[in-house]
């Protein structure tokens, strides 16, 4: 782009002479009209929460976006999950729901397309400066206006702008490894309030069941105490525990509903939405490796990533500390005499040399290399906890489904006989019938705590085997 700039020659050269308000007038709109041409404008956009609480509660399990995610999922090596949502949600499709519907992963998206636009900018030229020097000579002469329009560029000797222009890609692939990050976190809160919410409502299902056992048990002990077969306070025991329970299959039934409105949040879906969900309880077991943490934990490749951030921060601050060349035409009328030239300046970075800016960023590399090891120190950590966590649940559940549920079902089996043949024991069959049923409670805490930490153990190892996005020079 040139820029022409009115000299004391054209002046002279004019033939009623170029006076030195018209010059002034003449550079500043065409000034004017340079910034224009350049400029955005705004344009406002308010918020609707109207139209956008309708378009949300709109959204369901079979939308257009969902089904084309599911689409082009399904043609990765990795897609072998099928999307049908119309018999009920399983776990794998409410992931994909999530996918595309969840809120903070909406955000988290928009985070990186921020730092998109501030890569797809960075590193330009600094704007030209045009200036204007008008003065008048206080003493009588017959040309008393001295004008000195000048434009000034800078020449990016230092690499700053370079180097800049790398900073900003590498802070565009941490952002971009930051959604990454977010995705897999929740995919893994997805999962972890599934099986809760799988676990609830077996529970509620067992507890149901020996609410209606209960039923039938007190209409028969009650008739046998009417008959004398066994004192009424025996009885009433029967009616004390099925009152019990049924309170209990209360605050199941509130527990499952809430369960199933966190599940709902965190697929985006509106409270209200048409969605019927399938218990998924148990959890397919990952290969602990300390070698797919390293290079798949979506968290660990984020602070890697940070890391480079922090070097590319500290090359532009070095590169910062060496001058860039200002420099441009001039041109000045002074006393009847015009005059044209350059114009050039450059810092001597003997006092500043941005010593502190250096230092700040030395000291942030610092923090981000901690960060990452200690990270990374603080996961192996937690996978050998969890590994151990692991065989223990193994074992106790092994322990429990052998041994101890056969014999409770054996214990209650033979004690409901000896009621019903009117040989006593009713306490015993009372007895029995709840041992029974913790056992079964039991079997289910157990299977939850085995998902939940495989759960764990699939968020440390990450969701592929392929490495975060490859580093930029």
């Amino acid at each position: 782009m040139k820029i022409y700039i009115p000299s004391s020659r054209d002046a002279l050269s004019h033939p009623k002479g170029l006076r030195p308000k018209t010059s002034l007038r003449i550079a500043a709109a065409s000034g004017a009209v340079l910034l224009l041409a350049g400029c955005q404008t705004f344009e406002s956009r308010p918020l609707n929460l109207s139209t956008h609480d309708q378009k949300w509660r709109a959204q369901g399990p079979s939308g257009e976006k969902v089904s084309a995610f599911a689409k082009r999922l399904a043609k990765t090596p990795s897609g072998a999950t099928t999307f049908n949502p119309s018999d009920g949600v399983s776990l794998g499709e409410g992931k994909m729901i999530a996918l595309v519907y969840n809120p903070d992963l909406r955000v988290a998206r928009l985070k990186a397309g921020v730092a998109k636009a501030v890569a797809d900018h960075a590193g330009l030229w600094d704007d030209p400066e045009v200036s204007f020097n008008v003065l008048k000579l206080t003493k009588s002469v017959p040309d008393p206006w001295i004008v000195g329009p000048s434009l000034a560029l800078t020449l990016p000797l230092s690499g700053r702008l370079s180097a800049e222009k790398k900073l900003a890609e590498a802070s565009m692939y941490a952002e971009l490894d930051r959604v990454a990050e977010s995705e897999w976190q929740v995919l893994i809160h997805l999962q972890k309030a599934w099986i809760e919410w799988s676990a609830l409502r077996t529970e509620l299902e067992q507890t149901q069941k020996i609410v209606e056992t209960l039923v039938a048990i007190v209409q028969s002990t009650t008739l046998l105490a009417e008959q004398g077969e066994i004192p009424k306070t025996e009885a009433g025991l029967f009616t004390i525990e099925q009152t019990s329970r049924r309170v209990e299959m209360k605050r199941l039934q509130g527990e499952v509903k809430a369960q199933e409105q966190e599940i709902r949040s965190l697929l985006g879906i509106s409270p209200g939405a048409p969605i019927r969900l399938v218990p998924h309880l148990a959890v397919a077991s990952w290969q602990p490796s300390e070698d797919r943490l390293k290079y798949n934990n979506p968290t660990i490749n984020r602070l890697q990533r940070e890391y480079e951030v922090s070097e590319r921060k500290l090359i532009r601050e070095i590169r910062k500390q060496y001058p860039d060349l200002v420099f441009g035409p001039q041109a000045q009328r002074e006393e009847g005499q015009s005059s044209i030239g350059f114009i050039s300046a450059i810092p001597l970075p003997i006092l500043n040399a941005n010593k502190g800016g250096i230092a700040k960023a030395r000291a942030e590399r610092e923090v981000a290399k901690a960060t990452f090891e200690t990270e990374y120190e603080r996961k192996v950590g937690k996978l050998a906890v969890l590994r151990a966590r692991l065989r223990g649940i193994q074992a106790q559940q092994s322990s429990v489904e052998k041994d101890l549920i056969p014999l409770v079902d054996r214990q209650a089996s033979d004690a409901r006989d000896l009621v019903e043949l009117g040989e006593g024991g009713s306490l015993v069959l009372l007895e029995s019938l709840v041992r029974a049923h913790e056992a079964k409670l039991k079997v289910i805490n157990i299977q939850l705590q085995h998902s939940q930490a495989e759960t764990e153990i699939q968020s440390l190892l990450g969701p592929t085997n392929h490495k975060s996005n490859p580093k930029k020079d």
